[in-house]
């Protein structure tokens, strides 16, 4: 009796230890990430509400006319926000939507929306205004900027052991496992099995969604990938030496430029940045490129609007090539409609998991 014993009093420490793992990995940290993941959920179905709801900000007042040029566009901006400010140019991706220029400037960083037919500004909104700006923020980085990013990249390891720790106290003796939630009980042992049960079934799928975010919000995960595998990480071209004299390149002239070298394929960004020895990016959406926004690039001169180097998206280091399959999976649109009702639960149930885990955990304080 004693010898059978001992590996049950060996389980049963090897259970507590499992436990207590999981349970201050969920207090300290895992709320967090619950709460992040809540939030990308609620941005599933406010982001199109959004849009919905704000016509003014989104809706092109002038539809179906000819589209003004871009350079008087950029130099109003300019002299407003200064010359050092960067400014990203969203072309309409429909008839009806307006031109978005994303601005970052010192005292002032968000969009305003154009009307692309009439040049005339329809409104503007800075990055943590309104729900949809603050809940993005606060998903994309914890309002902490690049600090943010890189605590949700660590906290994408703390999730793993968390499904790591919680698979293996659920982990049955006996198989097929039961996959019953008793309601008839109590709460608390509602809300247990609901909590051990969901986290089984939806573990997987959440640590898809962990894992992807984590990848996009922190650059040096997409480093390592290319170091891994032998490559060399691309960036920008480096700029030759500007021509003396001459008038510069208007938006419009970069813009011909970036057209010659894909015809037929749209614009899906066009990147002015404020510094003088920096390049100017266009991102072209090609039809075999999975990213919603593109990830070809075109290089222009920003003095000249010479085209100094082209990158296809395709050919790029394998940590930026990944970008263009992970960031449509984190956001539902790999999958098309399924693959965003799956998102969207996904983020719920990640919701769930926390709050049922922390009050399992504070009715049970106690004991």
């Amino acid at each position: 009796m004693a010898i059978a014993a001992q590996p049950t009093s060996r389980r049963q420490g090897l259970r507590r230890v499992w436990l207590r793992l999981h349970r201050w990995l969920g207090l300290s940290v895992g709320w967090v990430l619950a709460l992040v993941g809540l939030l990308g959920a609620v941005l599933v179905v406010a982001q199109p509400v959004d849009r919905w709801a704000h016509p003014n900000l989104f809706k092109a007042e002038a539809r179906g006319a000819q589209a003004v040029a871009l350079e008087p566009i950029r130099q109003r901006l300019v002299a407003e926000f200064g010359s050092t400010s960067t400014f990203t140019f969203r072309p309409p991706r429909a008839a009806d939507d307006t031109l978005w220029v994303l601005v970052r400037a010192k005292r002032w960083s968000g969009t305003v929306y154009v009307d692309p037919a009439t040049g005339r500004e329809q409104g503007r909104r800075g990055d943590s205004e309104g729900f949809v700006g603050f809940a993005f923020k606060l998903h994309s980085s914890l309002l902490l900027q690049d600090t943010g990013k890189a605590l949700l990249a660590c906290g994408a390891l703390v999730y793993l052991a968390m499904l790591v720790t919680g698979a293996v106290l659920w982990w049955p003796r006996r198989w097929p496992p039961s996959w019953r939630i008793e309601l008839r009980q109590g709460v608390l042992r509602g809300l247990f099995d609901l909590h051990r049960t969901g986290g089984v079934l939806m573990g997987l799928v959440i640590a898809v969604s962990v894992a992807s975010g984590a990848y996009m919000a922190w650059r040096p995960l997409g480093e390592a990938v290319s170091w891994l595998a032998g490559a060399k990480t691309t960036g920008a071209p480096t700029l030759p030496k500007d021509a003396a004299g001459g008038t510069p390149a208007t938006v419009d002239e970069m813009v011909a430029q970036a057209k010659q070298r894909f015809p037929s394929d749209p614009i899906g960004y066009l990147q002015l940045p404020g510094a003088s020895d920096r390049p100017v990016r266009v991102r072209m959406m090609l039809p075999d490129d999975p990213h919603p926004n593109g990830l070809t690039n075109v290089w222009l001169h920003p003095r000249t609007g010479e085209v100094v180097g082209v990158q296809r998206w395709s050919e790029l280091d394998p940590g930026a090539r990944a970008v263009a399959w992970v960031y449509p999976l984190h956001i539902g649109e790999l999958g098309g409609l399924p693959q965003q009702v799956l998102t969207f639960f996904s983020g719920l149930a990640f919701g769930g998991l926390g709050l049922t885990g922390v009050w399992l955990w504070w009715r049970r304080r106690p004991a």
